[in-house]
């Protein structure tokens, strides 16, 4: 494994080409970190190309410079074409290749030195550089801490800035997790004096709605929530058809774990969306109630302490008694956080 420093050479050299990519369904610390180092790459005279492995969404649009993102399923050739022609490849809030889906194989295979720069826990050792920390509240965080180490903070700009303030504040909740340390306060006060409009950026992600989107809500809020107070856990389960129904689109269940947890006393939550052919699980916990440990043993999947992802390929009906099974043998973990 390289120093990160290492690459303080690359970067203030001649023009390269680079390659950057981010995790399956991109959010806004994967588009805000994505698009953040592509500005900033620009700046310092770089040719950078930013490539999803799938669509995300539309409340990301607004970000200075999502235009120029390719999204591989839609357009695998230009994909591939951009990672054969570049000079370097970042991967950026993801710690596995398997969360950017088939890219995956390509971006393993490929010769060019990859830069991993991630907050997730356990790090598959795939890359040659790496900026890693899993105490950072959000990639977006990391990119720039980049930025200073290269001492290339006077480069911070507003397009730069609305990216990074955008990544940091939807993986902070609005600043109100543990995560949000007196740092991460000084950055935001820098990102703001270098010309961010943060109440456009907390419109874009929190205004803009479509209607039909507000009444999938109301009925999932509605007829979907499973309140246990005995277990201190509430959980929703959403099918295919009621995607359907609703016309769902790409970003539509976003924060809907997060009304879950939000019911006094609950400690965790979980969101089960059937997607066809993958059950989709997102679990959020408070206190010292580890997420992502449930979600690793039980749903092939990880995290963070308070957020976690996984998975299950069995049908959505299955996956509830699997979970609420589970959910037997964590209750007294839950029950342990309340003592602390």
């Amino acid at each position: 494994m390289n120093n990160i420093l290492d690459l303080k050479p690359v970067l203030h050299g001649p023009s390269k080409k680079f390659f950057i990519t981010t995790h399956h369904k991109p959010d806004g610390d994967a588009m805000g970190s994505s698009l953040g180092l592509y500005h900033y790459l620009k700046k310092l005279g770089h040719q950078p190309t930013v490539v999803t492995p799938n669509d995300y969404g539309s409340f990301l649009f607004f970000l200075p410079g999502e235009k120029s993102v390719i999204q591989y399923e839609s357009d695998p050739q230009q994909a591939f074409s951009a990672l054969k022609d570049c000079d370097y490849i970042f991967c950026l809030d993801f710690n596995r290749l398997s969360r950017i889906n088939e890219l995956g194989d390509a971006v393993r295979a490929a010769q060019q030195p990859k830069i991993m720069i991630d907050h997730h826990l356990e790090p598959e050792d795939f890359a040659q550089f790496q900026l890693h920390d899993s105490k950072a509240a959000a990639t977006a965080e990391l990119i720039f801490q980049l930025m200073v180490l290269m001492g290339d903070l006077h480069l911070m700009d507003a397009e730069i800035g609305t990216c990074l303030y955008t990544g940091i504040m939807t993986d902070t909740g609005s600043f109100r997790f543990a995560s949000t340390s007196a740092e991460i306060h000084r950055t935001i006060a820098f990102l703001k004096e270098s010309g961010v409009d943060h109440v456009k950026i907390h419109e874009a992600i929190n205004d803009s709605w479509s209607f039909r989107r507000l009444q999938f809500m109301g009925y999932v809020l509605a007829n979907k929530l499973q309140y246990l107070p005995e277990k201190k856990t509430a959980y929703i389960t959403i099918t295919a058809q009621e995607l359907l129904d609703y016309d769902v689109q790409t970003g539509d269940t976003e924060g809907l774990v997060n009304y879950a947890l939000s019911i006094e006393g609950v400690k965790f939550a979980a969101l089960m969306v059937d997607r066809t052919v993958m059950v989709k699980i997102s679990f959020r916990s408070k206190g010292t109630v580890p997420a992502n440990e449930f979600s690793a043993m039980h749903f092939k999947g990880g995290g963070h302490l308070n957020a976690a992802g996984g998975q299950s390929s069995e049908s959505l009906e299955v996956t509830e008694r699997r979970f609420l099974e589970a959910l037997e043998n964590f209750y007294p973990q839950i029950i342990r956080d309340e003592k602390h």
